[in-house]
């Protein structure tokens, strides 16, 4: 196992606290820092699963600290949740590689997540009012012939 600097440490507690895998994180490290690690290695520094019984009260501190700061984020329809979208965004942002269409549509979108725009419309009627809805009781005879001179016509 190599030994890794205390940045990379970090990196690797919070990606787990923040509910990835050990191969997505061990895949995240070769990205961000070009240092190659299995996912075996990255499980010890997980204080919930067995190998990281072992790890620093500071790292277990720090893991738990941001998995609450997470999960207050997310609740339990993930999708639904801004946090889990933005998440997923960046990581189709990350493999879409030098493909810059498809980049600029998901800068837009994370644009759109964070400026509130998706997710705050609302549908009103005029002034912000709600919307008028006219009920007419139409005698079934009347409707028919109706749609009878309608289909004739087309």
């Amino acid at each position: 196992m190599a030994a890794l600097k205390e940045p990379v440490k970090i990196f690797i507690v919070q990606a787990l606290a923040c509910r990835d895998t050990p191969q997505q994180v061990a895949e995240l490290v070769a990205q961000e820092f070009g240092i190659q690690i299995d996912r075996i290695q990255c499980s010890t520094y997980d204080p919930t699963k067995q190998r990281g019984k072992n790890l620093s009260k500071k790292f277990k501190d720090l893991f738990h600290e941001t998995r609450e700061k997470f999960d207050t984020g997310l609740i339990d329809i993930p999708i639904a949740n801004k946090f889990y979208r933005l998440k997923e965004i960046q990581k189709m942002y990350d493999d879409s590689g030098k493909n810059k269409k498809t980049k600029q549509v998901l800068l837009k979108q994370a644009f759109q997540e964070t400026d509130g725009r998706v997710t705050k419309q609302e549908i009103t009627g005029k002034d912000g009012k709600p919307i008028e809805t006219i009920n007419q009781n139409v005698p079934t005879e009347s409707y028919l012939e109706a749609r009878e001179r309608v289909l004739n016509e087309y």
